[in-house]
């Protein structure tokens, strides 16, 4: 599977501040995101703890196959 797939490994691995993005299911309905505020598992894995940006609450979240990690661009310092 292509690397910039959604589905692909890297875009299972997150680092805090990355986005999780998930996918909506049905036409109309929105799709859903949140920032990564912890990684918890090994090497980048799930579970994270996020915070929805929709209602701003926080969760901790196993994605499944809906869904992907955004990286986002950091500036070196």
């Amino acid at each position: 599977m292509p690397e910039h797939s959604p589905t692909s490994p890297a875009h299972r691995k997150a680092r805090v501040g990355d986005r999780l993005v998930i996918q909506s299911h049905h036409e109309g309905e929105a799709t859903r995101d949140a920032e990564i505020l912890e990684v918890k598992g090994e090497d980048g894995g799930p579970p994270y703890r996020v915070r929805w940006q929709d209602d701003g609450h926080e969760s901790i979240y196993y994605p499944g196959s809906d869904s992907y990690v955004q990286h986002l661009h950091r500036r070196s310092r």
